[in-house]
Formats: structure tokens, sequence, C-alpha cells
């Protein structure tokens, strides 16, 4: 804001007008309260000459001719006779409109000779519109005229059908408003000030004979007269703005008529004029007495019509001079030859050339605010440019103050650089000094001085600029002569015109500036300014209603006002923040609404943002606005946010049922199909179906009138009037709902016999129970006539098969479903379903064949080969059958079973306890491999034996029923460490832990923490097994009671280790031949990956090595024993743990080498207490998303970051295991036991305990609070270092996986529960979840499988990840 702004000043009193006779005298002096008419402008403005109110003196010479081309463009004001004025009133500024102004002729920049606008050919329509009916209503604010705001012009049936198009054409209404407020920031700039310029004749004296000395008797002096200083100003209505240096055109006016419009206008059919008849019927919406039946609107409404007034037909006119009209012309010409030429068509620079050769017929374009519902109206023009541009002005002021002068200071400077520029104006216009200067004056330097800056402003002024060489010192210099300004000719008019206006736009930058830094000039002695400055914002704010005596401006902006997006809802309703309050922004937000109808929900969002700002900081919105909101969602009105709920509800959405995007172009048909979809779906929702009801049909109502369809609205009318849902169509057949179809189809018949009348009625009210009940039985019924009996719904193609149970086999079902999910593994097993099961009994396998391949860590056995291979042709088939089969399910033969659930080792035994072993299928070769395999195998299941721990994967659930009792003195150990039993199993180990005392190849060393030397862990590690682990006899298996199909395999990691030692078996080729096509490998490439272990022990006892080992993996397990945790959580205590090692503790780190493209992860639920020795299953939720980031866990992450991340886990954990202590431990709460001690302690009177005191009741009172205070403090905590952890890896996302699948284990026991399973539906519709639950398959929402499972026995226990990377 300027400083020199006076915003709370009043201007004086308006003289009185003088009567008519006194006028018709033409005295010398004119008032400016009789000058223009009867009625003087509402705030006065100047008492001198100026912009509006002129003081003329009579010109000492006679009048020029005024048709002459070489004629003075400058005439005096004349004077014309008063006559009443009827209908239209005259705010400030303007001539009434019965006055026939007469201000100049053709080359006056006022010149004017169109007609006065009341008289103007552009009229408004005045017929009669809807908008004048009967149906206006203005209370509903409230329920009362006096708490609601007064707004006038609404029409209740057309803000009903506000989407109807054909409504709204009925109406035209002229679109979006603004209140005054916002007008007056629209006007001009608000930081800025406009003042209206008023000039004092100058009294200066001509220097005696200065043209003589000059040598340049043809430019006689002719000093500007008085008419010359009045036409300086370039438009009666033009105001300075200082920071523009340029002037803003500016009138408003109470007519009924509009002002002539541009021809270029064309008015936007969406936005035409408002009503005339309306604004006939009220002078002004503000001030007492204007509205003839009382206040009807709380303020203007203002509208905008862009460039639509030609100031050309303004009275008086406003017309550019021909040095502006030059300039504009040197800028277009600049503009064009600054464009690529390339992309300019010969057309295009035909009509920018044919533009200077077009005779004028239109001049500045000026904006047009017009209010709807009375007389106002205002105009206003861009900024008019000065004659220097505002940048070589405040470029040289900043040269000015940055070099100020020698004892000046920094503004005295500034003011008399500028002072001196006058001087020189001066002295050419009234002391007509003709003759050059040099710039080498010492005066001239020390007041401007010579840059850039000071020659583009001299050029401007059209001084000549000239180098000169002294005759008699030879030296040269730089002189500036001013321009020709001999008002006989035609340049020298120009030139004069232009230096006159820069003196007045200079004097008023000047005066302005004086008044902004009078305190830094006290010391300074500045020229006389022949210029009077008013600020005139507080008139133009009266005449447009605008003013704070109208419009009260808040001290503060509140809270909620401060945030942007608010601000932006409120200037969209036309307001401005510091002018709000309840009863205005209601007044906002109706006026929009009746104006532009079609925008309503936009306004209703914008006005409801409001209304949720001022609750969401704090605050409690007005009575009167609560009810509001409440009366208009009564009346259907919704929010964006509403809109793109429906959106919602209808099913669009890539991640929704219809998996379609709600496009503008969609069929009405497919929305209205939509619409019926979420109907059924809702009456088949027995718990939720009355609120799904009324959401489905206000979704539709919302997507229906957002599209402004008139057909979809009226199919929601239709159902809302005569809609049947199933409760009413019960009702209607006289049933209950238990009856089923059967039953149903009985009944109608016999409604229809008994009630032939109601036949249409009674079809309806089937149809609605056929699709409540999606009953194919009913449909065809209706359909036909007859019943078909029991209809078996057909499967889609596209929909997985499920998979029937043989007994007890749920677990085997979601393995091979999950299997088949996996399509490198479905397309590697598909060649083998042909295989011929005699053939490969013919096969034969030398020792040479059987050593060619390892798998699992050993030789294989001729026997396993052919059951592998045997396995898989089976597995094939059943792919098959599951890609191709017609019925919703399918089912295993009991050959695949069987292989999958029974290893070979298993089927071994059997066989020996039942006949005696039979080696007949074992070689030399593989009798030996298996005996150190045997060996290599106990030892690794028995590695967490040697640390001391109950190994995590070797306690997976069983399935379905109770497994066969176990003897508790086989799950102890003499250290009392709980070791649960596991069969030998065909691979290698899943989730490998470091066994110093293992012989594997994988590399291994062994660092010495006091010698550092390097030993051979290998043969160090034969040793060990030798000597520590034995090879155990195996124990006869006792007999299960329990009903498995197959009895002995109960364990379902088992069952997938086995599964998968048959697949990589069956691709291995073993018959010597080279196949280019062998797929062996291929379960290690997807399923397998690399890690390396570290082994560190106490560093305290003698010998302590380090040791390190590399080994495969093919899931990760997460021990989940304590709730509250995340899968990283879990993976972080696998990757780093402490264990029992050699009677000591021992850190074992873990970290990833390679990672595979599936990420299994095994979450072990599986724990045992301690106290019962019973295993039990833990329900503990962890958390885990769609995506996991596997970067913190490789060997190759950032040392220092992986170290801090080791620090903060570690406090976490600690944290964890506190906060587990308070509140999970045997006897929490403790605040229970406190308070019984405290009560035993206090009544005990049989004994005397001399302990129990006063403090130690009052510490036990206070025990309480400590452990609540101590448990809020660990909680927070714990938030605070999961969040810092995170945000430690947050940019780590290099090797993301995204999951695919999720096993389910539903159950409470560890013996006993069901399995099943989720999975993505890759690669075709990620976003898609399928449920495989045995024989049925169901699609599943996503936040169905990412579900909290606190509270529930269905916790997932496995869940696998697919690298990104894969495409």
């Amino acid at each position: 804001m300027d400083h020199g702004e006076s915003r709370g000043r009043r201007l004086p009193s308006p003289l009185q007008p003088s009567s008519s006779a006194g006028a018709s005298k033409a005295p010398s002096t004119v008032s400016a309260s009789s000058f223009y008419a009867s009625k003087p402008p509402p705030l006065p403005s100047r008492k001198n000459v100026g912009s509006s109110h002129t003081k003329v003196i009579q010109p000492s010479t006679p009048p020029p001719v005024y048709g002459a081309l070489d004629a003075s463009p400058f005439r005096e004001p004349q004077l014309v006779e008063e006559t009443p004025v009827t209908t239209d009133s005259m705010p400030g500024l303007l001539p009434a409109e019965n006055v026939q102004n007469s201000w100049g002729q053709v080359d006056n920049s006022w010149a004017g000779t169109q007609p006065a606008w009341g008289t103007s050919t552009e009229t408004w329509n005045t017929d009669t519109t809807p908008w004048d009916g009967t149906g206006n209503w203005a209370q509903p604010f409230g329920g009362s005229s006096s708490q609601g705001p007064s707004i006038d012009g609404r029409d209740k049936f057309e803000e009903d059908h506000w989407w109807d198009a054909s409504i709204r054409d009925l109406h035209k209404r002229p679109g979006p408003g603004v209140l005054p407020p916002y007008l007056a920031d629209l006007l001009h700039n608000p930081d800025h000030s406009l003042f209206s310029v008023c000039v004092d004749p100058p009294d200066f004296k001509p220097h005696p004979s200065s043209s003589q000395e000059s040598g340049d008797d043809d430019q006689p002096l002719h000093p500007p007269s008085v008419d010359d200083l009045t036409y300086s100003i370039p438009h009666p209505n033009a105001y300075y703005c200082r920071k523009h240096n340029g002037w803003v055109l500016l009138q408003w006016k109470s007519s009924t008529m509009l002002p002539p419009l541009a021809k270029s206008f064309v008015p936007d059919p969406e936005t035409p004029f408002p009503d005339l008849t309306r604004r006939k019927r009220t002078t002004s919406c503000v001030g007492e007495g204007e509205q003839p039946f009382g206040q009807a609107n709380m303020s203007h409404h203002f509208h905008r019509y862009e460039k639509a007034v030609d100031a050309l037909k303004l009275d008086p006119a406003f017309r550019r001079s021909e040095w502006e009209i030059s300039v504009q012309k040197k800028q277009k010409r600049r503009k064009v030859s600054s464009l690529n030429l390339d992309a300019i068509s010969l057309d295009k620079l035909s009509d920018v050339a044919m533009e200077d050769s077009v005779p004028e017929e239109e001049g500045d374009l000026l904006d047009l605010y017009v209010c709807c519902q009375c007389s106002l109206y205002c105009i206003v023009s861009e900024v008019i440019p000065g004659v220097i541009p505002v940048k070589y002005i405040e470029e040289f002021a900043r040269e000015r103050w940055d070099n100020p002068a020698p004892v000046r200071n920094r503004e005295e400077s500034v003011v008399s650089g500028l002072e001196t520029f006058l001087t020189i104006v001066e002295n050419k216009l009234w002391r007509g000094e003709n003759r050059g200067m040099t710039i080498s004056r010492p005066a001239f330097q020390r007041k401007i001085g010579w840059t850039s800056v000071v020659r583009c402003i001299f050029e401007h002024l059209g001084f000549v600029i000239a180098e000169t060489i002294t005759p008699s010192t030879g030296v040269r210099d730089t002189s500036i002569t001013p321009p020709n300004t001999d008002p006989g000719t035609l340049e020298g008019r120009q030139n004069g015109r232009k230096l006159l206006r820069f003196w007045v736009e200079t004097s008023a930058w000047l005066l302005d500036y004086q008044r902004r830094y009078v305190n830094a000039l006290k010391q300074y002695t500045c020229v006389r300014v022949w210029v009077k400055l008013d600020s005139v914002r507080e008139m133009y704010q009266m005449g447009i209603g605008a003013h704070p005596d109208q419009i009260q401006r808040l001290p503060k902006l509140p809270v909620f006002l401060e945030d942007q997006l608010v601000q932006r809802a409120v200037r969209a309703l036309g307001l401005t923040p510091m002018t709000y309050s309840p009863e205005l922004l209601a007044f906002a937000y109706f006026a929009q609404c009746r104006c532009d109808p079609r925008q309503t929900p936009q306004y209703f969002t914008h006005f409801y943002s409001v209304i949720q700002a001022i609750q969401q900081y704090g605050d409690v919105p007005s009575q009167e606005l609560q009810n509001l909101v409440l009366e208009e969602r009564t009346r259907n009105r919704y929010t964006e946010e509403d809109r793109l709920g429906a959106i919602g509800v209808l099913g669009f959405g890539k991640d929704n049922l219809l998996r379609v995007d709600y496009e503008d172009d969609i069929d009405e048909d497919f929305l209205v199909g939509a619409w019926k979809d979420c109907l059924k779906r809702a009456w088949r929702d027995p718990k939720d179906g009355a609120q799904r009801l009324r959401d489905a049909n206000d979704a539709f109502r919302i997507v229906a009138e957002s599209r402004g369809s008139s057909s979809l609205r009226k199919s929601w009318d239709d159902f809302s009037r005569d809609s049947i849902d199933p409760s009413r169509a019960y009702t209607i057949l006289e049933v209950p709902p238990e009856t089923d179809d059967a039953m149903l189809m009985t009944v109608f018949m016999m409604r229809l016999e008994e009630q032939p009348q109601q036949a249409e009625r009674m079809r309806e009210a089937l149809l609605t129970l056929a699709e409540a009940r999606d009953s194919s039985r009913l449909r065809t019924f209706l359909e036909t006539g007859q019943d078909p009996g029991e209809i078996v719904p057909t499967t889609r193609l596209d929909f997985p098969r499920g998979l029937n149970q043989l007994g007890n086999t749920c677990y085997l079902n979601s393995l091979l479903q999950y299997f088949f999910t996996i399509k490198e593994l479905r397309d590697a097993v598909a060649p083998l379903a042909k295989t011929d099961v005699k053939a490969l009994e013919d096969e034969k396998y030398s020792d040479d064949d059987l050593k060619r391949h390892r798998v699992g860590g050993r030789l294989v056995t001729r026997r396993e080969i052919f059951r592998s291979k045997k396995f898989v042709s089976h597995l094939a088939n059943l792919f098959w059958k599951l890609e191709h089969a017609a019925e919703a399910a399918v089912t295993p033969t009991m050959d695949l079973a069987k292989l999958a659930l029974v290893t070979s080792r298993d089927e071994e035994d059997e066989e020996a306890e039942s006949r005696g072993t039979d080696s007949s299928n074992d070689t030399d070769a593989t009798l030996v491999e298996d005996s150190q395999s045997v060996s290599r195998l106990a030892n690794a299941d028995s590695a967490d034996s040697v640390l001391g721990k109950r190994p995590r994967d070797d306690n997976a659930m069983d399935v379905d029923e109770d497994a066969s009792p176990k003897s508790p003195e086989s799950d102890l150990e003499k250290n009392g460490y709980v070791m649960v039993s596991n069969p030998s199993s065909p691979r290698r180990s899943k989730s490998p832990r470091l066994d110093p005392a293992s012989s594997s190849s994988s590399s291994s060393k062994s660092i010495s923490s006091k010698e550092m030397a390097v030993k051979d862990s290998s043969q160090q590690g034969d040793a060990d097994v030798s000597k520590t682990l034995p090879l155990l006899e195996r124990k006869t298996q006792t007999t299960s009671d329990s009903v498995m199909l197959f009895g002995k395999q109960h364990d379902v990691s088992e069952c997938m280790d086995n599964c998968m030692f048959q697949i990589e078996i069956a691709l291995l080729n073993f018959s010597g031949l080279n196949d280019p096509q062998e797929m062996g490998s291929l379960v290690k490439r997807l399923l397998y990956g690399k890690l390396r272990q570290r082994l560190t022990p106490d560093q305290r006892k003698p010998r302590a090595s380090v040791t390190e080992k590399q080994d495969l993996f093919s899931h990760l397990p997460v021990n989940v024993a304590d709730s509250g945790i995340d899968i990283y959580d879990g993976l972080s205590r696998y990757f780093d743990d402490l264990v029992d090692y050699e009677g000591g503790k021992a850190r074992m780190e873990v970290s990833l080498v390679e990672l595979p493209p599936l990420m299994q992860i095994q979450l072990q639920r599986v724990q045992f207490n301690r106290e019962t020795l019973q295993p039990y299953k833990s329900q503990a939720y962890v958390k885990f998303g769609e995506t996991i980031y596997m970067d913190r866990f490789l060997d190759s992450a950032d040392a220092p970051k992986k170290a801090k991340s080791k620090r903060i886990q570690t406090t976490l954990n600690a944290r964890r295991e506190r906060l587990r202590l308070l509140t999970e431990h045997k006897h929490a709460p403790f605040g229970v036991c406190l308070d019984s001690t405290l009560n035993f302690l206090t009544r005990q009177e049989n004994i005397m305990l001399p302990q129990v005191d006063d403090e130690l009741v009052a510490q036990l009172n206070n025990e309480q609070e400590v452990i609540k205070a101590e448990v809020e403090e660990l909680r927070n905590e714990i938030v605070r270092l999961k969040e810092e952890l995170e945000n430690l890896w947050k940019d780590d996302t290099t090797f993301a996986y995204e999951l695919t699948s999720v096993f389910i284990h539903r159950g409470s026991s560890p013996s006993f529960g069901h399995y099943f399973f989720y999975s993505r539906n890759l690669p075709d519709k990620p976003d898609e979840w399928f449920k495989y639950n045995d024989s049925t398959v169901s699609e599943a929402a996503k936040d169905e499988v990412l579900a909290d499972t606190t509270g529930s026995n269905a916790n997932p226990y496995l869940v696998s990840f697919c690298s990104s990377r894969l495409g």
C-alpha cells in the first residue's frame, strides 16, 4: 500500500448546486457543483482544474476554429442549461445523461462526438423474462428476514433444477459475479493508490531573449495555456497511479441503459447481460431510499464483460494522442519482429501490416461491470502508460538512491534528480529555452548524471542528443537539445503535449514521493510543484458500494481465513477475506447460485469448505450458517467430494468393481446398469443393505445432475416414486423372507389368480426378489413362465477354478493353487503332462547318471527320480484342468496327493517296517552319499540346538485334526531348551542358520579374535560333526489317530519342501544327453536366493572367532511371538539376533547377497509355552503392505546407515519388551495387583506389620499412576523410534517386491485348522485379488487381504512377494 494514501480521510462535503439561471450567465469561474448537472456527486472531488471537476479561466485569446486541421486541439468547456433528471441518478465524476458535453474535437484527447449514453442505440432487451415471475423466494437463511441476508431475484424452481439446461436457457442468468469489495480490488491493485490530479497554472517568467541568444528566431515562445493544462490529463475520469506511472480510466454510473458497446465485442451466450426490467426497478442496491420496496439486497452483485466498451464512444471520448498511437505501433512492430518468422504465415504478416493502414475504428477497449439487481455499472481501463515507461523512472530513482549526490541523503538525491527534469521541461515550455545543454556541466552531472537510463528518458521526451566539439578547446562533449514545440506545426503540437504530460506525471510522482518521505526531506527545500493530488479510493469505493462504511472490514483475519484454500473458496464466491461475515458469506453464496445456477455444486463446495474450515480451526459456525448447510443438504446440494464419492459408490475406478474410470462421455445406459447393479448388491446385504441402498440412489442422482442429464434424472425420479425394494416385494406377495424360490413361484401364481389386475405389480415384485437373491431360476421363470428347476450357475471362462478336497487336504490345495499361479513353473511342467508312467519304470540310470546332479545338497536315488517325474506328470495334468475345465472346481488325483504329502524316506520306512529293507534301487555311490547327506541334514536340522535355541522353522502348523500325541520327554533336552523334532528333509534347510560345525560346501572362514589367523573351517567342521553329532537311529513312528488322508505328513512346510524337491528332480536331465531345454535350475532360479551368515561369539572368551558362511535360502522366517510389529521388525530380528552358543552368547548377523525373483516370508506362529510345556498358535497381527523394500537387508547396504539402523532397532526392541512386560505379563495389568496389595495391608488387623507406614501407603497409591505414565511414554517413544527408522530407509527403494500371495490359517490351535490363500491376478489385472478356498474361488477386495487381523484366528502364515524388476 502506498504511504501517501489516506484511506481513513473523508473528503469534504460537496458544494450545493446553483440555480439554472445563475448557470446561464456563464461567469468566468464555474463551480464544480453546477458544472455537470442538477444533482451533485455523492462525494466531492477537486475544487481546482483537474480530472473531474474543473476550474475554468476565460482564455485571453479568441477561441480557435474547431474544424481546421491545424487549429489548436484545446477548447474551453461549454456551459449548458440544466434540465431535470427523471430516472437516472448521477454519482460523482460523470456528466448527467441529458447534458450535451462538447469537450473537444478530433485532435483532442477528450474529444467525443457520440451521443450521450442514455440515448445509445445499443439497448438491452426489455422483454419480460421468467426472472420477473412470482416464484421468487428470499428468506431461506435462518428462517426469517430478520435473521437472513437480504437477496432478491431468486427462483426456487430454477434453483432446484439447476442441472437442467433448458430451464437455464429460459431464465438467461448472467453468470458468476463479485461483490463490491472484490470489484474494488479488480478495478485496480489494492496496494496501489489512485490520485485525482489538479493542475495550477505555474507562474513562470520567460527568460529575456532566450530564443535570440540561441539564434533560433523560428520558435517564438508559446507557453501552455490554461486549456493546455486542462487537457494534459488524459480524461476527466483518468486517475494517476505512481506505481505504474500511468493512468486508469474509471467511471461508475447509475443508468438503466448500457454504455455504447464496442463493435468487436461479442457477448458470450453463457453469460448474457442482466435483465433490464429488473435493473429498472432499483436505482442502487445500497443507500437509504434507493430501493423503493425496502432492502431487497445486501449489496451489489457485479458481472464482468471484458473489453466490452469502446473508449471512443464515451462522452467525453477518450482518444490517445498521436505520440501515444505511434508508440503503440512501434511496440506492435517490435513484437512481430521478435517472433519466429518461419512460424508465421504470409497471411498473418499481411494482416499485421494492414493494421497501420486501416483507419481507426475502435479505441481502447474497456471492461464493463454491471450490477444485475440495480442500475449501477462501472467501466475501467487497463493502465494507460505515461510518457516515460515506469521501468525507466524506477531505474533512475534506484540509481539516485544507490548513488546519492554529495551532501545529499538518498531521498533528497532522488527528488533533486526529478526536479532537474522538471526544470529542463519548464525552461522549454514556459521560458522558451531552446538552447542545448552539455552533459559535462557539473550541475548536470551532480543532479542527474549521464547513464543509459537518463539517455532513454531524454530520447522518449524527443530531445536531440548529439556529439559536439568545443571550437576553442577541441573537447568532445554530448549536447541535449529540446524538441520543437511550435504549435503551428503538427510535430510541435505533439512534442508540446508530450512534454506537458511528462511535466504533470513527474510532478504527481514527486508530490507523492515527498509525502511518503516527508521526514527524510525535512532539511531539503523542495521546488514548488504545481499539481495537487487527492486520493480517490474512498470516492470510487463509495460509488460502487465497497466503502468500509457500507461493508465493514475485519480488524484482523481469523485463523481459518489465513488458510490459502479457504481464501480461494471465499474469492470463488465473490468475496474478499477481509470483508467476511456470516451474513455476507450466505448472501454471496445465494447470489452466485442465483446468477450462475450451472455451477451450483462448485459454489456449495466452496461454501461448505469455509464452514468446515471454521470447525477445523476450533471455532463454531454461527447458527444461521449451520441451519443453511442443513437446509441446502435437504435440497440435494452436494460438494465435489460427494461427486467423487458417488462415482466410487457406483463402482467406477481402476481399483473398483467396474474396473473402469469414470468419464463424461460414458454411455448413459452403462450408468443405469451400474446403478442397478449397485442396488442389487445393496439388496443382497442383510446387514448394511438399507444404508447401501440410500448411498446408491444418492450416488446416481449426483452423477445424473453433474452430467446435466434429464433422462438419467427422470430415471431416478421414477425409481424414487415407484420403486419396489425386497422388503416391499415380500409384502406385496405376502410371503416371509425365508420363502424359497419354489414356494415363491407357487405363491406368485396363486396371487395372479386372486388379483389379476395386480399382475404387473406382482411381476415387478418377483423380479425384484430375483435380483435380490441373484436367482437364475426366478429370472427364467419370469421370462418363460416355466420353472426350470435348480440351475447350476456357469463359471466364467476367465475365472480361476477351485480344487475339491480329498480329505482334510485344504493346505495341499492352497499349495497346488499357489504353484499354478507361478507362470514360469506352470509352463515348465506343462510338457510333462503326457508322460508315460510305464515308460518311466523302464528307464535305467547308471551310477554316473545319478552322480550328474545333486538336489538338496545330496545325490538322489532312482526311486526318487521315478516318483518325482510321476508327481510332476500328475501336477501338469492338474494344471491343464485348472486352466481349461468347464467345472467350477476340479479334483486332484489320489496319486498326486500321496506323492505330495509323503516323502520318499517315509515311503521307504513304511516298506521297511512291512517287509524289510529293499535296497535294490540304490547303488554304492548313493548309499555313501546318503549316509553323508543324513549326517549333514541332521547337523543342519540341529544347528539351532547347537546354538541352544528352538529352531524357528521346525514348528509348523498341522491341519484340520489333532495330530498324534507326543511324549513330553521327547521334547525336552538336557539344558531345558525345547526341541521340536523334525523329519529329515530331502532338501537343504529352508532358512539356514550358521553351524560352525558344518562341513557344507559353502564358503566359510574363521577369524580368531586374538591371533587373527585363518583356519580351515571345513576340516574342523567334519571333526565336530563326527564328535558331537552322531547319527541318530530313526524312531518307529506311532500310528496317528487323525483322520488325515495319509496319516503321516501334517506339516505344511514339509509338504512345500517335498513338492519343490520333486519338481526340481523331475526337471533335471539324468540321461547323460545334453538337453538345451533343461529346466532343472528353474526352482532355484525362481525361489532361491543367497545369504551370508556371520556368527560373532563373546569376545571375552579365549580363542573366540568370527565365522562367516554363505548358503541358499528359499524363504525368510519371521517369529510371530509378539504383537505390535510389522514385517520389517520381524525380518530385522532374523537378520540380527542374539543366540546361545557354546555356553555363552553370540551375535548372529544375516545379510542378503542375492535376491530371488519370488521372495517367500514365513510367519512362524507356532510358539511354546514353557509353563504348560505345550505348543500354541500366536494370533498376533503382523502388518505388511503391497510393497516391501529389501534394500536395508542387503549385504551391500550402506554400512553407516545399517549401523545407525541397528542402534535404533535395538532401542526399539528394548522399549517394546519393557511395554510388553508392563501390559502383557501374566500378572499384568499391575494396577489391580497394587490395589489389592494396598487393601490387604491397610486392612490387616490380626498381624502387626510395622513396615506398613504412611510412606508405603503413599508409594503404593502413586505406583499405579507411575506405571500408567511409563506405559504412555513407552508407546510414544516406540512410535517415534519406528518413524525414525522408516525415515532412515525411505529413499532406499531400489529392490522393491510386490505382494502376490497370502496364505491364511484359520484356527486357534497349531494342531488343527483350515487353510486358504489369496492370490493377485497377475499379470493382467494386478489390482484384482482372488480368494482360493478349496473348491470355492471368489473375488476379494484388497482391503480384505491387508486387513488388521487383531482379534481374529484367521491369520497369514506365509506371504509371497514378486520382484518388481521382473516387469
